[in-house]
């Protein structure tokens, strides 16, 4: 039968009838054969399967033998013997090479016939060894997919015990071999579909031997981080990650990340290589894998691992999102990657040039998936824009292609910068590895304390705050210059964009420091404020007055001295008084006029001064309640009041700089007060120079505020203002030079704000002279915070009058020009106030019970001129005057209800508290709670922001693409120094964490927590006080 079957698919007749005679041949096998005769049968049917010229012969021969074997079973178990199967495996069939797939396949058929002999036991043991000899050789995918197939049928074939995890990391390292050099789709696909196959095993074995699994994870780690340049693992790998257990991350990840064995050039190698298989078509969990490995080296500090990986393969991971198989991860691993990488935009601008084919590709085709993936990019590039702006050239063009989708809001872009950075604690990885000392979950950026500098770290961050200003600051083009204003804009764009949870100001505290303070003592936060404006405008008007005189040349921006600016003021003061386009920074951020009118109570003749202030020094009043304070107009009638001294700070520098430690003196609620008169003025101490020009210069004021009977209240900002704004009586000691008298008279002296300030600086004077004890001591009294403030502004004609004294104003009728005073204020418009809206922005706050000595901390929010209701403030034609009732703000004032609305609204995150090197969330009730938990602990210095303001400045050009995140664009020179700085910090870290890995897990070691919070109150301020040793404590950590 043997003879007829080989002639006949040798022979020439036609296809059909060889099928026929075929079918003949197969339904002999039922009859009986000798042994010989089945061999023989045996022999050629497997020489036709493995040896067939044509797919005929092979078909004829599997049809045939799968016939004669079901019937001859005991006869085709000895011919499929062990020394058969294993002459095959290692010696091949004749011409036919033992790798050859046809001998697998073979062996694959053979088993299946003989799966109910005994004999297949032997075959089981013999093929349990050859397997792991195979899969060493490296065979390729084509083969190791069908020995595959193989062991999944029979997986009494796969290795058992220790021989199964090798056989399960040879495996690995087979796979890690494959490559396909076709470029074709069909054979891509073939190529897909054998690598699966081959990780589906790999699948099954960790699932039947659990034991297996952690030595294969080893052997892929080994095969990607190989530092041998002449062997390229394959992308092939991939396929194995979808198969590992996802709850087994965290796990891995630390193991991987904190073996010191784990060279960090192997680590780069594996993490290339990991997203190298972002390309595999079909793998699963590959981008999640990827963001554990990244999140896990930034919570070890190993940045520059990060650094070199993400230049390197941003560009890779951006092109994978042509292609729909591997785009949602290769979209999670490039947010991930751009929104870790927070220290510098190369990155970012690597894949910039880009974006927008791929927008414009994407948006072509309509297909709701590609307007899902716009709408996720789009969030991602306008979350770096935010980060990074400056760069209009560049990001222009994305801003066109992408204005159909939504833009985030601010806040949620700042969540999302802020959770992404590789310093953020809310790593997911932070709960089992060490805790970074990056910037805190506010986003904001804390002062080192040098040394008892606490008093400029707060003034500081409350200007860094007011948001206005420090945009100005950072949109002026200072390059060359070596300025106070350069160091400034130095400090605030590195409050901004450093990565640093503090940063020391060292410069720009040398810089800015008075010559009278005393390093590393406590100062007056107030008076530092005031001397560093006063620099800062000085300053820029003597650098416009070198640009006047030299307009063929750029100015000269060099650092100025107090020497210079003491020798140039004089000839600043004998200029003209500047129009609002020719006002310094300064001037047209805190800037406003002050008139000061005093009546001679005798003739009735008048003078007034128009004064410029920088802030306004409120002293607290003599009487507990105020709140029948009145208020009324230079030709009203006088009343009697207590005597106290109200200061209006000027932006010029002090006469006598070193006098007093305190730029302004409060003279509040003390025995001397009480008494109706002070003995002698000289025991106040005063920086400014307010008053007359003249002898008469120390001027005492006579105030009489009635009390309001029964308890106390507490006083309100706007009861200071209103006592510093109320009519004083200048008689006995203090009484006023009259020039048309041409002696002392009894006068009385009111002020009027007539040009309000885009921030009204107002300080209270919590410092009192005690003349029993030659003293000054801190007044404790706690004072309500208004979260709006409405300030009272009366701008008539006297405001334009250049600054001095006009002597020739007689109001001869005091009663008649009191009773223009009184009529209702649509009569005279013109002279009726206009009460301007102010919101708090910031507070600056003291803590302890002199002001030599304590800690200063402050409370601030983000408020720009945008921020506002449009019924913040009421009309002025609605406001009625009379002569029991004031128009300033009062306890009844219409922002009452307003103020309460905006404490509703006032959300957990929108106040920041500033201690130094700390940064937390905190919230306005805390603000307003600080005296009453902590009674050391007082408002010292507000800072309020002017609502439904156009100061003319710069405006936000974000709609343009200028301004992308609010602030303007930074200069280079700054941003190269933030970007130089920034890795120098990731350097840093990166070098702490080495240096604790090397310690013993179970070393500890004590520490201080940084600054301090709502419950343990700031004391003394030290080189530490408030900043837990300059923001960069040791903390133990535990060493995984």
């Amino acid at each position: 039968m043997d003879k007829i079957l080989e002639g006949l698919v040798s022979s020439s007749h036609p296809l059909p009838l060889k099928r026929v005679i075929v079918r003949k041949v197969v339904e002999s096998a039922e009859h009986w054969l000798d042994e010989a005769q089945c061999e023989a049968m045996f022999d050629l049917t497997t020489r036709l399967i493995l040896e067939g010229q044509d797919p005929f012969q092979r078909q004829v021969g599997h049809q045939v033998l799968e016939a004669y074997a079901r019937y001859h079973r005991p006869e085709f178990e000895s011919f499929f013997n062990k020394t058969f199967v294993l002459g095959l495996l290692q010696q091949g069939y004749h011409s036919l090479d033992r790798k050859d797939v046809a001998i697998v396949d073979y062996i694959h058929n053979g088993l299946k016939l003989i799966m109910s002999c005994p004999s297949v036991l032997d075959l089981f043991s013999l093929l349990q060894v050859e397997v792991l000899r195979m899969v060493c050789e490296r065979p390729e995918p084509q083969l190791c997919a069908r020995l595959s197939e193989l062991l999944t049928d029979f997986v009494q074939c796969i290795p058992k015990g220790k021989l199964s995890i090798t056989f399960c990391q040879q495996l690995v390292r087979t796979i890690g071999h494959f490559q396909c050099v076709s470029t074709q789709e069909k054979e891509l696909r073939e190529y897909v579909s054998q690598v699966t196959k081959v990780s589906n095993l790999l699948q099954n074995i960790w699932k039947a031997e659990p034991s297996t699994l952690l030595p294969s994870l080893q052997e892929v780690f080994a095969s990607i981080s190989s530092t041998d340049a002449s062997s390229e693992p394959s992308v092939a790998l991939a396929s194995l990650v979808q198969h590992i257990p996802l709850q087994m991350i965290t796990v891995l990840i630390r193991s991987l990340t904190t073996d010191p064995n784990v060279k960090d050039a192997s680590m780069t190698h594996a993490l290339c290589r990991m997203i190298d298989w972002l390309s595999w078509p079909l793998a699963q969990h590959v981008d999640i894998w990827v963001i554990a490995l990244l999140k896990g080296l930034a919570a070890v500090q190993k940045f520059t691992i990060l650094i070199d990986v993400t230049l390197l393969k941003i560009e890779l991971v951006f092109n994978r999102l042509w292609f729909p198989l591997v785009r949602p991860g290769a979209l999670a691993v490039l947010s991930h990657m751009l929104l870790s990488f927070q220290h510098s935009p190369e990155a970012f601008h690597l894949i910039v040039p880009h974006v927008v084919n791929l927008v414009h590709s994407f948006k072509s085709d309509g297909l709701p998936s590609s307007t899902a993936f716009l709408v996720q990019l789009t969030e991602l590039i306008h979350c770096m824009m935010y980060h990074y702006s400056g760069f209009p050239d560049l990001y222009e063009p994305i801003l066109e292609a992408i204005k159909d989708f939504p833009k985030p809001s601010e806040e949620k872009i700042k969540l999302i910068l802020n959770q992404s950075a590789w310093t953020s604690q809310s790593n997911s990885l932070a709960s089992c590895l060490s805790r970074l000392s990056g910037k805190s979950e506010t986003g904001k950026t804390g002062l080192i304390n040098l040394g008892n500098t606490c008093y400029m770290n707060s003034v500081i961050q409350a200007l860094f705050m007011a948001t206005d200003f420090r945009r100005q600051v950072l949109s002026l083009n200072l390059n060359g210059c070596n300025s106070l204003m350069k160091k400034l804009q130095h400090l605030f764009a590195f409050l901004a964009h450093t990565q640093r949870e503090a940063y020391a100001p060292r410069i720009f505290f040398e810089a800015s420091r008075p010559p009278w303070f005393t390093p590393r003592s406590q100062q007056d936060c107030s008076e530092y404020l005031r001397f560093l404006l006063d620099r800062l405008h000085e300053e820029e008007k003597i650098l416009k007055v070198q640009s006047s005189h030299k307009p063929s040349e750029s100015p000269g921006c060099s650092e100025t001295s107090l020497q210079e600016v003491a020798s140039k003021a004089a000839v600043l003061t004998e200029t003209p008084c500047p129009g609002d386009g020719e006002k310094t920074l300064i001037e047209k951020m805190f800037g406003g006029k002050l008139r000061t009118h005093i009546c001679c109570l005798n003739c009735k003749s008048t003078s007034q001064k128009v004064e410029a202030f920088t802030d306004l020094s409120l002293a607290f009043c003599p009487s507990s309640s105020v709140e029948n304070l009145s208020f009324q107009d230079p030709a009203s009638s006088p009343s009697t009041q207590d005597d106290g001294l109200t200061q209006a700070s000027g932006p010029g520098p002090s006469k006598e700089p070193g006098a007093c430690n305190l730029s302004a003196v409060a003279i509040a609620c003390d025995s001397a007060v009480n008494e109706r008169m002070v003995d002698s003025p000289d025991e106040f101490c005063c920086t400014e120079d307010t008053s007359v020009p003249n002898d008469s210069s120390k001027m005492l004021v006579n105030k009489d505020v009635p009390q309001k009977p029964g308890g106390e209240t507490t006083p309100s900002v706007t009861d200071l203002l209103n006592y510093f704004l109320a009519p004083e009586i200048l008689t006995g000691d203090n009484q006023y030079y009259c020039e048309n008298c041409a002696s002392l008279q009894n006068a009385e002296k009111t002020m009027q704000i007539t040009e309000e300030p885009e921030y009204l600086i107002l300080t209270l004077l919590r410092f009192s002279y005690d003349q029993k004890y030659h003293v000054r001591r801190k007044i404790l009294d706690n004072v309500s915070l208004p979260l709006v403030l409405e300030l009272p502004v009366k701008r008539t004609p006297f405001s334009s009058l250049s600054e001095s004294w006009s002597l020739d104003v007689d109001f001869t009728d005091i009663s008649e020009n009191l009773a223009k005073k009184l009529k209702p204020s649509g009569t005279e418009e013109a002279c009726s106030p206009k009460l301007v809206p102010y919101l708090l922005s910031s507070v600056v706050v003291h803590s302890g019970v002199s002001s030599e000595s304590g800690h200063y901390y402050s409370y601030a929010r983000n408020i720009t001129g945008t921020e506002s209701s449009c019924q913040m403030c009421p009309q002025p034609e609605t406001l009625v005057f009379s002569s029991s009732r004031n128009y300033l703000l009062g306890r009844d004032s219409p922002t009452t209800v307003i103020e309460q609305d905006l404490e509703n609204k006032d959300t957990s995150k929108e106040w920041f508290l500033f201690n130094d090197s700390r940064v937390t969330f905190t919230s306005f009730q805390s603000v307003q709670k600080i005296t009453s938990r902590f009674p050391k602990d007082t408002a010292y210095v507000l800072l309020y922001k002017r609502q439904n303001s156009t100061n003319g400045l710069t405006g936000n050009n974000s709609t343009t693409g200028l301004w992308v995140n609010g602030d303007p664009p930074l200069q280079k020179e700054l941003m190269d120094a933030i970007t130089k700085d920034n890795k120098l910090y990731l350097q840093e870290q990166e070098l702490n964490a080495r240096a604790r890995a090397l310690q013993a897990a179970s070393a500890s070691c004590s520490f201080r927590p940084n600054g301090f919070d709502d419950n343990d109150p700031p004391g003394s301020c030290g080189p530490t006080g408030g900043g837990g040793g300059g923001g960069f404590n040791t903390v133990g950590r535990l060493v995984f």
